[in-house]
């Protein structure tokens, strides 16, 4: 047993001896060097591998859900090879609603006394208690997307893009050339200590951009998109390798599961974790608010059933993003959202009604295998 915080000379080390596996150190680090038990604050939060375990105790009660999700993410990634991971948390004694509460009274005391000297200071970044208390109650789902929230997808994919041409611009046209349905296959490492399997990139018949990473049992790997693009990273150098033979069954197997997840989780809004699902979403209770009052104006419903029936253009999905990440109250956002209709930069709207809902559209897919294909020639 050993304890780490953010004095120690050399935390990543007590963290290879904890985890020898999962960050290839166990050829250097002796069974009887290895870690059982490690006691840490935050310090070993971000940025190491520690799946060899399969149990986290959270002896504090963070008012920030992320650094819950991130130690969680430590040992809840790829290579985890446990079949259950499990999560305790210590509560004080008189229950969760009563602590969180304590917090509301706080937080309404400041606002009246920012009435009366004046401030828009925020001292609290969120004021909705309902995920924290879901969280403790154990409420499924509540992990789900967290990291894809915390980064842009779009930018991260326009900067992998960007990266790409600006050290081949011949690569622009050649990629904007290639078909529907084109794929490729590149050998993966084992080292990698992730499955076998696809990756696909459909856009779907509402317009809503999806990825999915298929292992060989048909089964998705992650729900994460942002761990689906990494995965797919790769050297301009990597060598291709001939189509796995059931390379097109399982491309089928992550369609058939992206169309299921949407239907499930998002219907025809996209993701819970995306900017369309979350503003619609918001707006839709904004206006449930400000009824009857005049804020309640036809252009905030006619915005909110655009964004329901179009999928949201692309600039507009990159400002929502950033301003949902900025805290944006829904007031201000609903003026936002009425803004960017009037100007024509909010929905993609077809001419033809009719061509709103199309066949879904395989755009991509990446076999990634160890060894089953041939190299090209």
């Amino acid at each position: 047993m050993q304890g780490v915080t953010g004095d120690h000379a050399d935390p990543t080390g007590v963290a290879w001896r904890f985890s020898p596996v999962s960050n290839d150190k166990r050829a250097s680090i002796r069974p009887e060097n290895e870690l059982r038990v490690l006691v840490s604050t935050d310090v070993l939060s971000e940025g190491q591998n520690l799946q060899d375990c399969s149990i986290i105790v959270s002896y504090d009660l963070p008012w920030a859900i992320i650094r819950l999700v991130q130690r969680a993410g430590r040992v809840d990634r790829i290579g985890q090879r446990a079949e259950q991971i499990l999560c305790y948390s210590f509560l004080p004694a008189d229950g969760i609603e009563r602590i969180i509460d304590l917090r509301g009274r706080v937080g309404r005391r400041l606002r009246e006394n920012a009435e009366v000297v004046g401030t828009d200071e925020a001292f609290f970044e969120d004021d909705d208690r309902r995920p924290l208390v879901d969280l403790y109650n154990e409420k499924a789902g509540i992990y789900d997307a967290e990291a894809d929230t915390e980064v842009d997808l779009a930018s991260y994919a326009y900067q992998i893009w960007k990266n790409a041409v600006d050290a081949d611009p011949s690569l622009d046209g050649k990629i904007r050339a290639l078909p529907d349905v084109v794929y490729s296959t590149r050998q993966h490492a084992p080292a990698e200590g992730a499955p076998e399997g696809v990756l696909v990139y459909m856009r779907t018949g509402e317009g809503n951009d999806s990825l999915a990473w298929i292992d060989q049992e048909g089964t998705s790997v992650t729900q994460s998109h942002l761990t689906v693009l990494r995965a797919a990273e790769c050297e301009p150098t990597t060598p291709g390798l001939e189509r796995h033979p059931r390379h097109h069954e399982l491309v089928q197997k992550g369609v058939e599961h992206m169309l299921e997840e949407e239907k499930q989780v998002g219907g025809q809004l996209g993701r819970p974790a995306g900017a369309r699902f979350k503003t619609y979403e918001r707006l839709k209770g904004h206006a449930e608010d400000v009824k009857g009052t005049i804020f309640e104006t036809p252009d905030l419903h006619k915005a909110i059933e655009e964004i329901y029936k179009y999928p949201l253009l692309q600039s507009a999905t990159d400002t929502l993003n950033r301003q949902l990440k900025s805290g944006i109250d829904n007031q201000t956002l609903a003026e936002l959202v009425v803004q960017l209709r009037r100007d024509g930069r909010l929905c993609r709207i077809p001419e033809d009604d009719e061509e709103a809902l199309q066949e879904p559209r395989i755009i991509c897919s990446l076999g990634l295998f160890r060894g089953e294909g041939r190299p090209r020639g």
